[in-house]
């Protein structure tokens, strides 16, 4: 049994961490199909790829992921702050160490020696996907319920502005989403330590 030094990810976090992929990939797949009834691009999502077979069905796998979304989201978010790791782990944040380390990635010498501390890289891509799911939840409520948050469709641009905004920001997340399978790809004990903690 290895001691709590060992631990790399607390229970928590993996939990949270595989909900949230789950339910990220189910809101993705359902939302293409979603976006394909009536799309605002010159392009469909090609349906193979898609969740729900029709709209209604997109649209009842859409709401039933966002909710385990949202609620994961908020339980994660009171961990970290309840427990100190958002500080710990994503601060301080150095636009200087952030060039540094994205360099040394380009280049290939970016150290993963120590996998619970996190680079500027990493810190500045789970900063962004945490403001960009909160993004995509703020404009999923404008879309799902206009005429309830008057404000905030307004503060958004409109309803059209809100629909091009949750596409931009679930494209976002897709790059986000490709970007950390390659990585883990390349530093596979990223994985095992997401999986068992350590």
């Amino acid at each position: 049994m290895a001691n709590t030094t060992d631990l790399i990810h607390p229970r928590w976090v993996r939990i949270t961490h595989w909900v949230n992929a789950v339910a990220v990939v189910i809101m993705t797949m359902s939302g293409w199909r979603i976006y394909n009834a009536s799309p605002f691009f010159p392009f469909a999502i090609p349906g193979e790829i898609t969740l729900g077979g029709w709209l209604g069905g997109a649209i009842q796998w859409h709401f039933a992921a966002m909710w385990l979304l949202v609620g994961n989201g908020l339980i994660y978010l009171a961990c970290n702050i309840v427990s100190g790791r958002l500080g710990r782990k994503f601060f301080p944040w150095s636009p200087r160490a952030f060039v540094a380390d994205a360099l040394a990635a380009l280049k290939g010498k970016l150290a993963h020696a120590d996998l619970s501390h996190y680079n500027m890289v990493q810190r500045a891509a789970y900063l962004f996907v945490m403001l960009d799911l909160v993004l995509l939840v703020l404009s999923g409520l404008v879309l799902w319920k206009s005429v309830q948050f008057p404000l905030l469709r307004e503060l958004l641009g409109g309803y059209e502005a809100a629909r091009r905004e949750h596409f931009l920001a679930m494209a976002a997340l897709v790059a986000f989403f490709v970007i950390h399978i390659v990585m883990v790809a390349l530093v596979p004990r990223t994985l095992l330590a997401m999986i068992r903690g350590r």
